[in-house]
């Protein structure tokens, strides 16, 4: 009998699923369902770094995922489905009250931004974040950041939770607890949600909230009082024990599994964060740098206990045991922009059309809203080519890739992106090039920081909408960082890894290696470092470098 398994991929705009054949991990069906919510821009406010999401985009989406993917698989998939996978972004939390519901579902909190899940990139802690920084290092304790690489950000969970609750006394008041996005999802398919037997993903705590076991789980009540009184008693009413994603958290609930049309006895593995499984999912194996190139960069590595020992890895997002491959260390790096800094730069032109072309008297609403979507749907592969053209150095113009903050190495998320070099001839594609050559050496910063670290790099995977579509951007990386890239030759290596821990805690595989031997797609691109393009690409590094150490000290 065929058994089947669903791999579950929550991002930052959307949400899929894909149903796999465990045997293979051939791809039987998929479908996206896009965050309403999210796309009409409610309830955040990128000008104050504010980003949330509701709770009901999430519902919504997982209800028409499944069921479509189901839906365009064969017939007679659903009733062989035997398994459940889980990522989600993170660390993307909200507030729940002691069932644990998130408030945003609960009468008088459903148009407040604050009671709903603050997502990854919101950076509105920033200032809590510099607390807890200080607090690690100077309160005569612990410092809980160590096993986090030495800085906490604001992208993560404890900033965000003292933010929300300082800035919004009806939701600290009414929170009894936070959870984790991964974590809620994974509990609410199996109707076991409350907050204090809530089976909580090792990787959301171990890389985002301080959880360690050599100091017993999170953070101590001490430490957290010395952050903020406000802390106090939160901590009972979180976690001490996680679990890897490959634990099973229970059976699909008779109102989950109607709502699919799958049986009870389908089994839903532990949460974990989507850079993590996407890993997995691209064959991940130890020494291998796996980056998912998305709206940001997640850089994820694997390192035995034994070649990490007792070293701490400085301004990395975390070192954490299984939180990638259990019984292995799972590293974290990553920037904060990515792809988000191209779609920075596509608003930015396609402005006058949506301001002006649409409302124009000389042609009609329809054809200037249809004139504006095509501008909008072409900008950047035409900036692609014309891009490609640009010889290296030519323009004299050097970008930094602070848009959104550094996340690594070393966060610091009240650093600004900027352009310099600028001239009357830098046009629209000088400066695009300018664009990626910055992602390219953010991404290089990293991998420098994990070799001073003697962590070893033995070969570069890469997945993600940029990896797959952009020949232009993943080149440059090749040349940037002097490596060979592979590229995961499945759309969705993350709904993919999700997917190989549902197969195993579906007990079809008896550990997740096993599953990623039997199941990962392959490669389907190449790209080469071309040797006269990377010793240009070292003067340009520099110039980059002394460019990000003059705007960090200005700032």
């Amino acid at each position: 009998m065929a058994n089947y398994v669903i791999g579950i991929d929550f991002g930052s705009d959307s949400v899929r699923a894909m149903v796999v054949d465990a045997a293979n991990g051939e791809e039987l069906g998929t479908h996206v369902h896009a965050y309403c919510r999210w796309a009409e821009g409610k309830y955040s406010d990128p000008g104050q770094n504010r980003f949330r999401q509701h709770p009901l985009d999430y519902i919504e989406g997982i209800t028409s995922t499944v069921t479509n993917a189901l839906a365009n698989s064969p017939a007679g998939t659903a009733e062989n489905v035997v398994g459940i996978g889980i990522d989600t972004t993170g660390s993307t939390i909200a507030p729940v009250n002691n069932t644990g519901m998130p408030l945003a579902l609960l009468p008088g909190f459903a148009e407040n931004p604050n009671a709903m899940f603050v997502l990854w990139k919101d950076h509105t802690g920033t200032k809590e974040a510099d607390e807890i920084n200080y607090a690690a290092k100077n309160w005569g304790g612990e410092d809980y950041t160590k096993y986090s690489g030495g800085i906490y950000s604001s992208e993560w969970f404890w900033s965000k939770l003292l933010h929300v609750s300082r800035a919004d006394d009806d939701v600290c008041q009414s929170a009894f607890s936070w959870v984790e996005h991964c974590d809620w999802i994974t509990g609410m398919l199996v109707g076991k949600t409350d907050p204090l037997t809530l089976k909580r993903s090792r990787c959301a705590a171990g890389h985002k909230a301080m959880w360690h076991e050599s100091w017993g789980g999170l953070p101590s009540e001490e430490f957290l009082i010395h952050i903020d009184p406000l802390l106090a008693g939160m901590r009972d009413k979180l976690f001490s024990k996680t679990c890897t994603a490959d634990t099973p958290v229970g059976n699909l609930n008779s109102e989950w599994a109607e709502n699919f049309g799958l049986s009870e006895d389908v089994v839903v593995a532990a949460g974990a964060f989507d850079a993590h499984m996407g890993a997995v999912g691209a064959g991940s194996e130890p020494n291998t740098l796996t980056k998912v190139i998305g709206t940001s960069t997640c850089d994820m590595l694997v390192a035995s206990p034994e070649q990490v020992d007792d070293r701490l890895i400085r301004g990395i997002c975390g070192q954490v045991d299984g939180s990638i491959l259990p019984g292995m260390i799972g590293l974290e790096a990553g920037q904060s922009a990515f792809g988000d800094i191209y779609a920075w730069f596509k608003r930015l032109l396609i402005w006058p059309a949506e301001q002006i072309l649409v409302k124009s008297n000389m042609i009609d609403e329809v054809t200037g809203r249809a004139l504006a979507d095509e501008l909008a749907d072409k900008i950047l592969i035409e900036l692609d080519k014309k891009a490609a053209d640009i010889p290296i150095g030519e323009s004299g113009v050097l970008a930094l890739d602070w848009m959104n903050g550094r996340r690594t190495p070393d966060a610091n998320q009240a650093l600004k992106g900027a352009l310099m070099g600028l001239n009357l001839g830098s046009d629209a594609p000088r400066i695009f090039r300018a664009l990626v050559e910055a992602t390219a050496f953010g991404s290089k910063k990293i991998a420098e920081r994990f070799a001073d670290e003697s962590v070893t790099i033995d070969k570069v995977i890469a997945i993600g909408g940029i990896a797959k579509k952009s020949k232009f951007v993943m080149q440059i990386l090749a040349d940037v960082l002097d490596r060979e890239i592979k590229v995961c030759k499945s759309e969705q290596a993350c709904a993919l890894g999700a997917a190989m821990f549902g197969a195993v805690a579906a007990g079809i595989y008896s550990d997740v290696n096993t599953a990623v031997a039997a199941m990962n797609s392959g490669f389907d691109a190449e790209y080469q470092p071309i040797s006269a393009n990377v010793e240009a690409y070292k003067k340009l590094y520099a110039e980059y470098s002394a460019f990000a150490n003059a705007v960090e000290q200005l700032t």
